[in-house]
């Protein structure tokens, strides 16, 4: 079975089923930021790495303009890859895992010119990028000092461990910084996107309780001292901002 699918004059082809390329014309909203261009969308369901990144980077490889392309995958190992290949290109990157084996992986570029070097390049896909360390956050501002420059700077430390080239295995929120986790926090789209890399995320549960938060965790699982202490324990090294 096959169909064409027409963009900028180009045409792309469906060889099999499991390669879906949506093409959609419209201005569309996605991770909190509106952008108008292209939209495509990659299902990758089923497929192991590096034939998300393959197709994937078929897609990237065709677009003028600005455009989103929306990648369907199954697998933390495919969203890690993804990830790099597409900060790699220069694009924007972040992610979301919606079930065990259900995650969304969002690619922006804007500006961006075709590739026209029909050279193949090898792809590479690295097993696993997460390191025996932990991240323990136990305020929503980093350092001493002004408050609203601490939580700038908080901001910008949590983005930053989505760039690390070793991701961190466990990330833990406790006291002030539960309230990271939850409705309203600027940080949601990294946090999500370490999450959807196979970071796991947890938020001391006494604390949500305490700052009434309980209802509104928007990202990872609820935690108790107990397994607190014990995943420190256990790490080769917590890191506090």
């Amino acid at each position: 079975m096959s169909f064409i699918l027409d963009n900028f004059g180009r045409t792309l082809q469906k060889r099999k089923e499991s390669a879906t390329m949506i093409l959609i014309s419209e201005n569309y909203k996605t991770g909190g930021s509106k952008m108008s261009g292209q939209r495509y969308t990659v299902n990758a369901m089923g497929e192991q790495c590096p034939i998300p990144v393959v197709k994937t980077k078929k897609v990237l490889d065709s677009i003028q303009g600005d455009a989103e392309i929306e990648v369907l995958v199954d697998n933390e190992t495919a969203v890690q890859n993804l990830t790099r290949m597409g900060k790699n290109t220069g694009a924007e990157v972040f992610s979301e895992k919606k079930s065990d084996k259900e995650f969304h992986v969002f690619i922006r570029v804007k500006d961006r010119q075709p590739v026209t070097d029909t050279k193949a390049e090898e792809v590479s896909c690295i097993p696993d990028v997460k390191g025996d360390f932990v991240v323990a956050v136990d305020t929503a501002t980093m350092g001493r000092g002004n408050d609203e420059l601490g939580k700038v700077l908080m901001k910008g430390f949590l983005f930053a461990v989505t760039q690390l080239d070793e991701l961190p295995k466990t990330m833990l929120f406790y006291n002030g910084g539960a309230t990271l986790t939850t409705e309203g926090s600027d940080s949601l789209e990294d946090l999500k996107s370490l999450e959807a890399q196979g970071v796991t995320i947890k938020t001391c549960g006494t604390c949500l309780n305490y700052y009434g938060l309980t209802e509104k965790l928007c990202v990872g699982e609820v935690t108790n001292m107990y397994d607190i202490v014990e995943t420190m324990a256990k790490a080769s090294k917590v890191i506090k901002p």
